[in-house]
């Protein structure tokens, strides 16, 4: 009796375990990553149910391409801009300030009136922004 070694060559490579792996592989790696994901805690502030009857004077603190201060529309000094905040302090110890720096500013010039606020003692500062695109 004869024994043949003949060697067949294959037609095709069955690639069914390697499927097999990368699935498991896959799952593993979605279930490390959602579960390594967590969330911050923040403490939002509520909001208030009673509406509020009193008109509060907004100052609106304009920073403008030149570098140039306007408030509430008028061009000021950062001295004037400092003596008019103080006396709207004084007379609304709770006086909100809107601040609006051109994008084309350097920064700087933005930090410098926060800083002024800040001095002064007024803690309601808004900075307002625009969409992009427009």
């Amino acid at each position: 009796m004869q024994v043949q070694s003949e060697t067949k060559p294959y037609d095709s490579i069955n690639v069914t375990p390697m499927l097999d792996l990368a699935y498991v592989l896959l799952v593993i790696f979605i279930i490390m990553t959602t579960a390594s994901v967590q969330g911050l805690s923040i403490n939002l502030p509520k909001p208030s149910n009673k509406p509020s009857l009193e008109k509060k004077d907004v100052k609106v603190i304009q920073v403008l391409p030149d570098g140039s201060l306007h408030l509430n529309g008028a061009g000021v000094t950062a001295d004037e801009l400092e003596a008019q905040l103080r006396a709207a302090k004084a007379k609304d110890p709770e006086v909100p300030v809107v601040l609006k720096g051109d994008a084309r500013v350097p920064y700087e010039r933005v930090v410098a009136v926060l800083d002024l606020t800040g001095r002064i003692g007024i803690g309601s500062v808004g900075l307002v922004t625009a969409k992009i695109g427009n």
